[in-house]
């Protein structure tokens, strides 16, 4: 029985199911000099270059949209008024 490759990739997409190591994982999100997405040090496809700056930029972005879609602090809403129930007339 022929084993199967454990790393390699498939119409363009990466992957690696090696194990992994400690050492191989933070190599892997910082490599300077290098584009803002770089191959994932296990599984497929891509991950982020955190030595790269824009990568940053993707990172606050997301925490900013996470943040906001989860109510940001509380008491910031001062109009109190869109929890009543609105009464709409249809004329015919």
């Amino acid at each position: 029985m022929v084993d199967k490759p454990q790393s390699g990739s498939i119409l363009g997409i990466p992957y690696n199911f090696e194990r992994p190591s400690l050492g191989r994982l933070l190599s892997a999100h910082w490599k300077p000099g290098e584009g803002m997405v770089v191959e994932k040090p296990f599984g497929i496809g891509y991950t982020l270059n955190l030595a790269n700056w824009r990568s940053w930029i993707v990172v606050l972005v997301a925490g900013a949209l996470l943040w906001q879609e989860r109510g940001g602090r509380d008491g910031l809403d001062t109009d109190d008024d869109t929890d009543d129930p609105v009464e709409v007339i249809v004329d015919d």
